[in-house]
């Protein structure tokens, strides 16, 4: 059963919290005033902006007492012909000296900040191109919203964040943001140190594409991704992938036009499945391009030894969620949930007497899904 009343449930009790959303905005708007207001630093800096999982509205609550963390970054005029990596990093340092002395450390590609309400990682990249200027400065890039807070973002200009529209933000000039044909932005350089080198990457591409998948999945995606990373969480934490290269893999198996949560994480599980069963085999790693960086491996890091081990962890999952998708009665449903995802998805009823949920979907073969990010369902079993 699809058990969409349980589910609400379990997903406001892994999600951020309210606190932790608020913590996040001030952490970044604090960060966004000291540097525009900074004499040295405040003419050499484009834009500032969120990126990362809370950004794309797909992080979970950070475990106990740790804090939460939001991933910040600094667009600047420098040029990357002109400054090395270090270089640019050194410009840096005295601005952190004089907020946040003691609280930062020098990483391999950026600056992480811990502060007693959040840790920042801020990340510095070279200057872009003329043409993106006027896009990086935008309400649509710079806006705190998130795919939960607001459904019709879009890359345009005229979009407005929900937080400053008005009464006389009406249909009309929603129907011209509608109409705008949607920016094409380039890959942002960020330094890294350790390969003494500048490196492509594209924030604002995955942003984009997660709104994009969020809304071809009727607003469920960013919750299944939120769900698998929750139960990889609760049952193999320090296995891999984990993290954006996860939430990547969902992305590519999540099938378009799931109804609910349950259903969209069952056929992801079942996908995974499907179409890396080779790989798993062999030990060997599936190559997906990242969004926006096709150059970058998002596996890369991932050894083929660690994909087989997460590939028969995948193959339980998916056995334990099409029997919960599949059951016929709320308590065995929650109870084979709750196996999956831990003692957060609520506790089945005592009996099912009384307890009314909707009634399980219709039975959905998972689709097989082309390792290339191609998402048209094909028969079942048709992936060799």
């Amino acid at each position: 059963m699809e058990l969409p009343s349980y589910f609400e449930k379990f997903l406001r009790e892994i999600r951020p919290t309210q606190q932790q959303k608020e913590d996040y905005k001030r952490g970044h708007k604090t960060l966004r005033e000291r540097l525009h207001n900074d004499e040295q630093l405040s003419p050499i800096i484009v834009s500032t902006f969120l990126q990362g999982s809370y950004r794309r509205a797909t992080a979970v609550r950070p475990k106990g007492g740790t804090r939460a963390d939001v991933d910040v970054v600094v667009v600047t005029l420098l040029d990357k012909d002109i400054y090395t990596p270090d270089e640019a990093m050194d410009m840096f340092v005295p601005f952190l000296e004089k907020h946040y002395s003691g609280k930062y450390k020098r990483q391999g590609r950026s600056f992480g900040i811990e502060l007693s309400y959040v840790d920042l990682d801020l990340v510095i990249t070279a200057k872009p191109s003329e043409s993106e200027i006027e896009i990086l400065k935008s309400a649509a890039v710079t806006t705190f919203e998130i795919p939960e807070d607001v459904s019709d973002w879009r890359l345009v200009k005229s979009w407005v964040p929900m937080s400053e529209r008005d009464s006389n933000y009406c249909s009309e000039l929603m129907e011209t943001v509608l109409k705008e044909t949607e920016w094409q932005t380039e890959p942002l350089w960020i330094p890294n140190r350790e390969a003494e080198r500048w490196e492509r990457t594209h924030p604002i591409a995955q942003i984009k594409w997660t709104w994009g998948k969020n809304a071809r999945c009727n607003r469920h995606y960013v919750d299944v991704v939120k769900a698998v990373k929750w139960w990889q969480r609760v049952n193999y934490e320090t296995d891999r992938p984990k993290g954006y290269p996860l939430e990547h893999l969902v992305g590519i198996c999540c099938l378009d036009g799931i109804k609910s949560v349950a259903e969209g994480v069952t056929l992801t599980f079942e996908n995974i499945v499907l179409n890396y069963k080779h790989y798993a085999d062999n030990h060997e790693v599936p190559e997906l391009p990242d969004h926006g960086v096709p150059e970058h491996n998002v596996f890369a890091r991932i050894t083929g030894e660690e994909f087989a081990q997460f590939y028969e962890h995948v193959k339980s999952a998916a056995e334990i969620a099409r029997e919960a998708l599949d059951a016929e009665e709320v308590k065995t449903s929650a109870e084979k949930w709750r196996e999956l995802f831990g003692e957060k998805f609520p506790p089945p009823p005592d009996n099912d007497g009384g307890e009314k949920e909707s009634s399980k979907g219709p039975f959905v073969a998972p689709a097989a899904v082309s390792l290339t990010g191609d998402l048209t369902p094909r028969k079942y079993g048709s992936h060799e």
